[in-house]
Parts: structure tokens; C-alpha cells; sequence
């Protein structure tokens, strides 16, 4: 946490220095009240006759002493919460950064709602770890010694009685922290699985509508909800018990200070002024020990909430970045050498063995029946994640040695998942292009089967895209993304089922436009229907997760029976498929 505390450790000094005149000027305040009850109304010190000018000159300087400590109480504020949130701002973006950096296990393991609470909840946890460290350790600190000092030097029986109920306050403390802290940690995670919740049936309300699950939801969200609020109201049943407790524990002090002060003051001992002083001085005292509790159940919190972050910053990139920069003298060329793949956690292997050699140029198509291994082909591509045996060569060299980076601008995608975001038309078309002007746009958007729908809408290319692309039908959605990935001037394009919501008339207008704009780009078709592979150079047909045919359409239909048996299912008899 130094890392990002020491940046702005300056002003947490000067924050803390704010806190100690603070708290000096409330030490100070008891003195001017016993001098204005004792000499001021009692005139203890001349003959029992008040003295209204001492009350006066007095009462202005303890206003001017008021007025000084609340500037510097609202300037340690300034302060404290310059330094706490600008730690809090580096912290997350730094944590936002080191998550972008994720592969996709990675992302699968700690889940969206976790990253997204850690982000959010957490980070402001640590934020408030700071701030409550600057300005509640100070403050407690001086305030709590200070005033058992000023105690002692007022008298020492009243200091005496204060420090004998000090350690059970103390104790008081430490026994309600140790019960409550480990709750931090589950009320942290209990949250995850709220956020969890949330995010599924706010991204998937129509699925919930559609099967008509809403009452199924509520109860999931209350039953997760339940837990949460049971382990609040845990945590808060430990801190209303332990308040009361040292509460009850300081007004007996101040119930024994008031007894013996009683007979000190009969006795010519002590003065009226005097215990009051000491009454205010174990009243400050019972603030500082409260704040204590407070301080401890904001840094356990912290703390927990700080391990959490530390988690996700000290996870390691489980894909290794290269340092090739990608300029080589082969353009469009990719192979796969024996490579097998299984997902992580998986002892199932998603892909085997896969000999493919893709030329410049060339467009392949993929074909296969569902889970057969089409799109585990792409995420190895694009180098989502590695292969677990064998080589996949982008241009000649291996992809673990390309920076990321590098890598993924030879490629335009345009993935299963039609993800879109909520911007412009015109935004989300150039996502993947910093600078692309209106020509280039509108042009992609042509090419993609795009441009009617878009010049149609109410405002063209600057109309607003719902959260989602709600706003937008699944073809409509597909097309943009596709016009995205075609507005890349990337060596390979990369079209993953992304074609599959289009009638096949503007399917076929789609590729013969990207075949004209794009002639020099090499293609990879991931798809399931005959009438989109069969135009490929190449179709290469897998079948749990092997590659088990692979030429042009005619050559598939005489030797591979797995190609076949799919061209039979969808063209219905021999003459149509042939």
C-alpha cells in the first residue's frame, strides 16, 4: 500500500499537522472553561465576586480558539481526502489495468461481479483505510494520551480513576474487534455474489421474462441478499453492545470523579472549574476510545477489502508477452503444427492433433457440428489463450513470441458474441480504429450490408447505440460488428458464426462486397451453414476436435462422410447438395 500511499505523502503530513492543532485547541478549551467558572463566575481568587470583563476577555478567546481548531478540522479534511482519493484513483486504475491484462481463465476464475466489487467496493475501502490512518490515528492518538496528561495535571486521583477504567474499555475493544473482523472478509465476498446475481439477470432480463423466471430471480437475489444482511446485522450487534459498554463504563468514572470531587471541593481540595475541566478531559477521553473503535472497524475493514485488491494486482499474466513486434517478410499466412488443446480445469481435450495450413490470400471456411472445436480454433488464433501442445505459427512465427499487441492488429474480428457498446453508430463501427475517418467508416459499413439500416436511423451514423445494442436487432448487431472488423486493415479477417442472424441473400451480398473491397486478406469462416462455406477456397470440417476432412466442396462431398451427412441435413437430398 506504500507505493501508492508515498506519492502523496505530503499531504498526509500536512493534513496530520492540521489534526494536531485540532486537537490541541480541543485540550485547550477545559482550561479557559475552569479559569471563567472559577475566577469569572465564582471568583474563587477575589473574595467569591465574580469578575464579568474576565468572562468576557476569556469567553472571545476561547471563540477565536473554536474558530481555529474548525479551520484546521475542515482543512485536515481537505487534505486527508486529497490524499486518500487520489491514492484510491491510482489504485483503480492500476487494479482496472492489471485486469484488462487477464486472460480469460483468469477473468472466469475471480468472475465479474468479484472484479467489478474489488474495483468499486474495495478500492473505496482502502481509500477509507487511509483517510481514517490520517486523520482518526492522530486525532485518537493525541486526544486519548492528551487527555489523561491534562487529567493528571489537573489532579492525579481524577487521572487514577480514569486510568483504572481504562483496561476495561480497552478490553472492552479488543474482544469485539477479534469477533467482528472475520466478517469483513465474508461480507466482502457475499457481495461478489450479489453483484453476480445483478449483473446475470440485468444482462439477461429478456431470458428471464421469456421463461417467465422472475419470481425465481427475486428469490435467488433475496436468499443472497439474507445472507448479507445477516452478516450485517451480526457485525453491527457487536459494535451496539460493545458502545453502550464503554459508555456505561466512562460515566461511572465520571460518576466517581463527581463523588470525590464533591469532597475534594468541601475539603478545599479541588475548585467547581476543576471538575468540570476533568469531567470534559474524560468526556474527550471517551470520544478518543470510541473513535478507536471506529478507526479499528474502518482498518480491519481496509484491511480486508486491501487483500482482496492486493489479490487481483498480484496476479500474474497467465499469457507471457513476447517481444516480436510483428513486421515480417510473409503476410497472411498461418499454420497449426500438432497442436491439442484443453480449456483450463479441463481434463477433456477441446482440440487434437490439428495439422492446417492457411496460404495469403486464401479463404478457409469452417464447418463442424456444435462443440466439434470452430471456435476453440479462433481463441487459439487470436491467442485468448495458449495451446497446451504444438505450435500456431502467424506468419512464420510462433504466436507466443509476438507481443499481444502485435499480434492481434494482423486481425479483424468479428466474434460469435456480437458485442457492442454504448456509444455512436460510427464509434462502434471504428472501435478498433483510432482516427478512421467518415469515408472509411461509411465504407465498411457498405461492405458489411450495413449502410441501409444506419443512414435510415434518425440521427445515421451518430445515432446513440443502447446499452447492449438493445436498440438493435441481432442481424443489425452482426453488421456492425462485422463492419468493424472490416474497417481494420488487418492481414486476416476473422468472421467466427458472425454472418448467422443474416437471411443468406444479404449473406451473399456480404461476401461478395468483402471480397471485392478486401481481395488481398486472407479469410477464416467459422460457420454452420453449406450455403456460406461452400464459396471458401477451402472448407476444412472437424468433429470433435479434430480436423477430419478438409478441401473445396465437391472434394468433401466424395470423401468425407461427417461433411457429407451435414450437407444432407440442410440441402435435404443429394441433387441440392451437389
Amino acid at each position: 500500500m506504500w507505493h501508492y500511499i508515498r506519492r502523496y505523502v505530503h499531504l498526509a503530513v500536512i493534513a496530520a499537522l492540521f489534526m494536531v492543532g485540532e486537537v490541541l485547541v480541543d485540550l485547550f478549551q477545559p482550561a479557559l472553561m475552569r479559569q471563567i467558572v472559577d475566577n469569572g463566575v465564582l471568583g474563587l481568587n477575589s473574595g467569591g465576586v465574580g469578575d464579568p470583563g474576565l468572562i468576557l476577555r476569556v469567553g472571545v478567546w476561547m471563540a477565536f480558539v473554536v474558530i481555529l481548531g474548525g479551520a484546521c478540522g475542515s482543512l485536515n479534511n481537505v487534505f486527508t481526502h486529497m490524499c486518500c482519493q487520489s491514492m484510491g484513483n491510482d489504485l483503480r486504475k492500476d487494479c482496472f489495468k492489471k485486469i484488462m491484462s487477464f486472460s480469460f481463465d483468469q477473468m472466469d476464475r475471480f468472475g465479474a461481479g468479484s472484479l467489478i466489487t474489488r474495483v468499486t467496493n474495495d478500492v473505496n475501502q482502502v481509500s477509507m483505510l487511509v483517510g481514517q490512518f490520517i486523520r482518526g490515528v492522530v486525532r485518537t492518538g493525541m486526544l486519548t494520551f492528551g487527555s489523561i496528561v491534562c487529567l493528571y495535571r489537573l489532579s492525579a486521583v481524577f487521572g487514577n480513576i480514569v486510568l483504572c477504567a481504562l483496561p476495561f474499555m480497552l478490553a472492552c475493544l479488543i474482544i469485539c474487534i477479534r469477533s467482528a473482523t472475520p466478517l469483513f472478509s465474508r461480507l466482502q465476498a457475499q457481495l461478489d455474489k450479489i453483484n453476480d446475481i445483478l449483473q446475470e439477470d440485468i444482462s439477461g432480463i429478456r431470458v428471464v421474462k421469456a421463461c417467465v423466471r422472475e419470481v425465481y430471480e427475486k428469490l435467488r437475489f433475496g436468499k443472497a441478499n439474507g445472507a448479507l444482511i445477516k452478516t450485517q446485522l451480526k457485525f453491527l450487534v457487536i459494535f451496539s453492545v460493545m458502545n453502550p459498554t464503554i459508555n456505561a463504563l466512562m460515566y461511572i468514572a465520571v460518576t466517581v470523579i463527581l463523588l470525590k470531587g464533591s469532597v475534594q471541593v468541601v475539603e478545599g481540595a479541588a475548585t467547581p472549574g476543576m471538575i468540570m475541566a476533568a469531567i470534559t478531559y474524560t468526556t474527550q477521553l471517551l470520544q478518543g476510545v470510541l473513535m478507536l473503535v471506529m478507526i479499528f472497524q474502518t482498518i480491519s475493514r481496509g484491511y480486508a477489502s486491501w487483500k482482496r485488491v492486493r489479490e487481483v494486482m498480484d496476479s500474474e499474466a497467465m499469457l507471457r508477452d513476447g517481444n516480436f513486434d510483428g513486421r515480417t517478410d510473409v503476410r497472411g499466412e498461418l499454420e497449426f503444427r500438432d497442436v491439442s488443446f484443453c480449456y483450463p480445469g479441463s481434463q477433456q481435450p477441446a482440440l487434437r492433433h490439428i495439422h492446417l495450413n492457411v496460404r495469403s490470400g486464401e479463404t478457409l471456411a469452417v464447418i463442424g457440428p456444435t462443440g466439434s472445436g470452430k471456435s476453440t480454433l479462433v481463441n487459439l488464433i487470436l491467442r485468448f489463450y495458449d495451446t497446451t501442445e504444438g505450435e500456431l505459427l502467424v506468419d512464420g512465427v510462433d504466436v507466443r513470441r509476438y507481443r499481444q499487441t502485435a499480434l492481434r492488429d494482423k486481425f479483424g474480428a468479428a466474434l460469435q458474441k456480437s458485442e457492442l457498446f454504448s456509444v455512436s453508430l460510427r464509434e462502434n463501427i471504428a472501435w478498433g480504429v483510432s482516427g478512421a475517418d467518415g469515408n472509411a467508416v461509411a465504407n465498411a459499413a457498405h461492405t458489411a450490408q450495413a449502410a441501409s439500416f444506419v443512414e435510415a436511423s434518425p440521427q445515421g451514423y451518430d445515432t446513440l447505440v443502447a446499452e447492449r445494442g438493445a436498440n438493435l436487432s441481432g442481424g443489425q448487431k452482426q453488421r456492425i460488428s462485422i463492419a468493424r472488423a472490416v474497417l481494420k486493415p488487418a492481414e486476416f479477417l476473422i468472421f467466427d458464426d458472425s454472418s448467422s442472424a443474416l437471411d443468406l441473400k444479404t449473406e451473399a451480398a456480404l461476401y461478395d462486397a468483402l471480397e471485392a473491397a478486401r481481395p488481398e486478406c486472407t479469410k477464416i469462416l467459422i460457420a454452420q451453414r453449406i450455403a456460406t462455406v461452400r464459396r471458401a477456397d477451402r472448407i476444412a470440417v472437424m468433429d470433435q476436435g479434430a480436423i477430419v476432412g478438409c478441401g473445396s466442396h465437391q472434394e468433401l462431398m466424395e470423401s468425407c462422410p461427417v461433411y457429407r451427412d451435414i450437407c444432407y441435413s440442410q440441402m435435404g437430398n443429394e441433387e441440392e447438395a451437389l
